[in-house]
């Protein structure tokens, strides 16, 4: 997969060696030319460009039409946002994901400025607080926009209804817009089958359309 990332900051550069050892490739643009320097130095295998991101002519010489991912990761989230449109509207970039610095602005990262999914840094944490103190409750993760559906993740406790009767989660009367996607246990990721027995302490994660955060609780939490 051909990713491009917006902004060669800690987080950009963090993605960008990730994605690079998962096998992508992976290009920075980075408008500093020092810190760009850097990055070449620092990260081999991954192609850095000298650009302003914001620049129709700099995502053209990126070669934005061929690529699948694009990342606005900068620390301005007006550039975040200028870079999601360009890349949508002017590029068809298939998917494109936006980094939220200010919660404040989360609101306008949406399909209207062309992100498919927005990441906010204070929100994740926020949602990590509150699944450290909230065993037997629902937490949102992360609201995909462009779809209106959300990953959430609920941790069971000992009384979950889904973990009475040796139940499968073949048994769980899941709503029709929710799916599992994972099982965290023993900080080892599981991805369920339909004859998967979860236990007490198994941090759930679903995908489900907005709405459907009610009758997931009755499923994991009860009433």
């Amino acid at each position: 997969m051909r990713v491009v990332i917006a902004g060669g900051g800690s987080v950009g550069i963090a993605m960008a060696a990730d994605l690079r050892d998962n096998g992508h490739a992976v290009q920075v643009l980075e408008k500093d030319p020092a810190r760009a320097e850097v990055i070449r130095d620092d990260l081999q295998g991954v192609d850095v460009l000298t650009c302003d991101a914001c620049e129709v002519s700099s995502l053209q010489l990126a070669g934005l039409r061929s690529v699948e991912v694009v990342v606005a990761a900068t620390g301005d989230d007006e550039d975040n946002l200028v870079i999601s449109w360009l890349s949508k509207q002017e590029f068809a970039v298939p998917r494109i994901i936006s980094r939220v610095n200010n919660a404040k602005n989360a609101w306008m990262f949406n399909e209207t400025w062309g992100v498919d999914v927005s990441v906010s840094t204070p929100q994740l944490l926020t949602a990590l607080v509150e699944e450290a103190v909230a065993i037997g409750s629902v937490v949102r993760l992360m609201q995909l926009d462009r779809s209106g559906a959300a990953l959430v993740e609920v941790t069971l406790d000992a009384d979950a209804p889904a973990i009475q009767g040796d139940r499968t989660v073949g048994d769980l009367q899941l709503p029709a817009d929710a799916q599992i996607v994972a099982v965290v246990r023993d900080e080892k990721v599981l991805i369920p089958r339909d004859d998967t027995r979860l236990s007490e302490g198994d941090h759930v994660v679903v995908l489900a359309t907005h709405g459907a955060e009610q009758e997931i609780e009755q499923v994991f939490i009860g009433e």
